[in-house]
């Protein structure tokens, strides 16, 4: 067993907190819904409505075609068709027809014809939840998304994803990202769930070993983000541009948080599978929890956990992001189920506190995606309402076991009141 018991008080033990929880996750999903468009899903600005020039995306797709699947799978009526949607969208004026794979918005409408490995990902954990929501077409685009890993991606000489490529799979980018590599390891996580096949815990145990267990264990558990080619750090990567959505400068804490939910799910999913299974796995989860709470939490002087730290732990952009304390509620329910430590019950109900008072938008729906460093709503990096994804998957995750991965646990009936 990976799990200890709960303590008595535990809010995890608590009817009426899954009861709030259930609820606010039917309040995301239908302010969620209007962001439907013919070739996909765009993004939503404050008040929940399509922005005038809104063009689906990849990215809000496929957390769109998760997300939706994750609730189609746990029985709530009304989301088979918007998983079919997404399915379709990801099968058809999302994918590049010629060369394969994914661009990030319909036939490259933003100019960009990459390939990138974090879009992939997402692809990729789409795929395999709407194939276990039994979506027609799910199948074969999963097929697609496997196919596409396996012959550019993943690379068996690093142990790793590659990052990205020119919309014709030529000239590989010299740099190598923990981001989407992390998002990798949460897709592989579920292919190895949907495929039987454990590969995939095997590559996502190699990406942990190399991001985490070596270069985020060598700077004490902050989490590097930006390496090149041969996997040398660079500390000063976007120090122009700190603020970047995805490659900001310097240590972004919520990483830490959601890498050690990742690396505590991979190791309930590697005993589960009966593989051998490092006892560094929980060692370095804790380690970065506490790190990121340590070096991140009202760091400047006010509640709530700081978009970035320079490399001496100093604020940067000083910006608080909804997805950052979804993950690190999300961490510390993982670590409370594995552990039993009453700090991470203590942990759990500060976060939830900070989202309810601060984040959760009783007025106009979802969360607030962006708070300034006075903790009121601010649209420096974020704007808008984009993303269900990160507050969903918080406030599904305290009711489903460590392991198998969310819509999995979800289609087995494993959403329960007590884990």
């Amino acid at each position: 067993m990976t799990t200890q018991p709960l303590p008595a008080s535990s809010w995890l033990n608590a009817p009426a907190h899954h009861a709030w929880l259930a609820a606010e996750g039917q309040r995301l999903l239908a302010f969620a819904k209007a962001s439907r468009l013919p070739e996909g899903f765009g993004n939503l600005d404050d008040k929940g409505q399509l922005l005038a020039n809104a063009h689906a995306e990849t990215m809000n797709t496929a957390r769109m075609t998760h997300s939706f699947s994750m609730a189609h799978a746990m029985g709530l009526p009304g989301y088979a068709e918007w998983v079919a949607h997404g399915v379709t969208a990801l099968s058809g004026p999302l994918r590049d027809s010629e060369h394969g794979g994914w661009f990030a918005a319909p036939e490259a409408l933003d100019g960009n014809t990459g390939k990138a490995a974090y879009l992939h990902a997402f692809v990729a954990l789409a795929a395999s939840s709407a194939a276990v929501a039994g979506a027609p077409g799910a199948q074969a685009l999963l097929a697609d998304a496997i196919h596409i890993i396996d012959q550019f991606f993943w690379s068996e000489e690093e142990g790793v994803m590659l990052e990205s490529f020119a919309q014709d799979w030529s000239g590989v980018e010299a740099y190598r990202g923990a981001n989407s590599n992390m998002h990798a390891t949460e897709a592989f996580l579920a292919l190895a769930d949907v495929t039987a096949d454990t590969r995939w815990l095997d590559r996502a145990l190699r990406i942990v070993e190399r991001v985490i267990h070596t270069h985020a264990a060598g700077s004490q558990f902050m989490v590097i983000e930006h390496f090149d080619a041969q996997w040398k750090p660079l500390p000063g990567y976007n120090q122009d541009n700190p603020a970047d959505g995805f490659r900001p400068y310097g240590i972004t804490p919520g990483h830490g948080f959601e890498w050690a939910r990742l690396v505590l799910h991979l190791e309930a999913s590697r005993l589960q599978a009966g593989l051998s299974t490092p006892d560094w796995l929980v060692s370095d989860a804790k380690n970065l929890f506490a790190s990121a709470c340590e070096y991140a939490w009202a760091v400047d002087g006010a509640a709530g956990i700081v978009y970035t730290l320079d490399w001496n732990h100093r604020p940067v952009v000083r910006e608080r992001l909804h997805w950052t304390h979804a993950e690190a509620s999300a961490a510390a329910q993982a670590l409370l189920k594995r552990t039993g430590e009453l700090h991470y019950e203590t942990w759990y109900r500060r976060f939830w506190e900070f989202c309810e008072t601060h984040f959760i938008d009783r007025i106009n729906g979802s969360w607030h995606h962006e708070l300034s460093p006075h903790n009121q709503p601010s649209s420096k990096i974020w704007g808008g309402k984009p993303d269900l994804y990160h507050a969903w998957q918080a406030v599904m995750l305290p009711a489903l076991p460590l392991s198998p991965s969310l819509t999995s646990a979800l289609a087995q009936g494993g959403y329960v009141t007590k884990w």
